[in-house]
C-alpha cells in the first residue's frame, strides 16, 4: 500500500508540477525566460511525467490563450457553464486539441503570435499510441506488483488520463465554485482552500486578472505553491522572472 500511495502522490504532483510550471505558465503565458537546453529539459520532463496523458504544449497553449480571451463565452474552448457535466466538457475540449494537432482547423493568428514551444520529435514519440500504450503498461505493472488488494486498480484511470484530469478539475471548479476578489467580466473562482492540492492553478480568478503575474496568490492568506518554487529557480538562475 505504501508503494502505491507514494507512486500516486508523487506522479500527480510532478506531473501537475510540469503542467502549471512549462504548459501554463511558460507556453501559455512567457511568464518567464530560460535557455534552449533548459526548455527542453523542461519539455522532456513534462512528457515523462503525464505519460500516457501527455499534452503538446503547443496545442495546450493555443487553447488556453482562447480560454483567457473567450473566457465563460461560447468561444471558450472549456468553460463549465456551457456543458452539462464535466466529461462533456473534456471530449469537447479534446475534439478542437485535436483539430488544432491535426491542421483540422486553425487558430487565430492572435494565439500563435507569441512565441510556442516546439519539439516534433518528443511530440511524434510522446503523441504516438505506442508510446501511450507502453505508459499504461508500466502503470498497470506497477500496481500489479504492489497494489494490495483490486479496489486500488480504481485509481488506474486517473494515472492514464493525469493530465487530462488535472485540466479539467482546475477549469471546472475554478470557474464554478469559491469566491472572487476581482469582477473579470467572467466566472473565474479562487477555490480555496483546496488549490494546494492543484499547486496554485485554482486561483483562477487572481490569474484571470493578472494572466502575466507568475504569482497567482494575491491576498495575504493566499499562497502559490509553483511561485514560490520559480522564486528559488529564479534566485539560481535557472530561470528569469518576467515582471508583470
Amino acid at each position: 500500500m505504501t508503494v502505491i500511495l507514494c507512486f500516486f502522490f508523487a506522479h500527480w504532483f510532478l506531473s501537475l508540477f510540469f503542467h502549471t510550471f512549462f504548459l501554463h505558465r511558460y507556453a501559455s503565458h512567457q511568464m518567464y525566460t530560460t535557455g534552449t537546453k533548459r526548455e527542453k529539459l523542461f519539455y522532456f520532463l513534462t512528457w515523462f511525467t503525464q505519460g500516457s496523458s501527455f499534452l503538446i504544449p503547443r496545442a495546450y497553449a493555443v487553447m488556453h490563450r482562447m480560454h483567457h480571451v473567450f473566457s465563460d463565452t461560447e468561444k471558450d474552448p472549456h468553460s463549465p457553464h456551457f456543458f452539462k457535466d464535466v466529461w462533456h466538457m473534456m471530449i469537447h475540449t479534446r475534439l478542437m486539441y485535436n483539430n488544432f494537432l491535426t491542421g483540422k482547423s486553425l487558430p487565430d493568428p492572435e494565439f500563435t503570435e507569441e512565441y510556442l514551444p516546439v519539439w516534433e520529435k518528443l511530440d511524434k514519440f510522446g503523441d504516438h499510441m505506442v508510446t501511450r500504450i507502453a505508459w499504461v503498461a508500466v502503470y498497470t505493472s506497477i500496481y500489479i506488483a504492489f497494489a494490495p488488494s483490486a479496489w486500488w486498480f480504481l485509481l488506474l484511470p486517473v494515472h492514464i488520463l493525469i493530465g487530462p484530469v488535472q485540466g479539467a478539475i482546475v477549469n471546472w471548479c475554478g470557474h464554478k465554485y469559491g469566491y472572487s476578489n476581482f469582477d473579470n467580466g467572467d466566472h473565474s473562482k479562487n477555490s480555496e482552500p483546496f488549490g494546494i492540492f492543484l499547486l496554485g492553478e485554482l486561483f483562477q480568478n487572481n490569474h484571470h486578472k493578472f494572466g502575466k503575474s507568475p504569482n497567482f496568490a494575491k491576498k495575504w492568506f493566499e499562497l502559490d505553491p509553483t511561485y514560490q518554487i520559480m522564486r528559488f529557480m529564479n534566485f539560481t538562475r535557472i530561470i528569469r522572472l518576467k515582471k508583470a
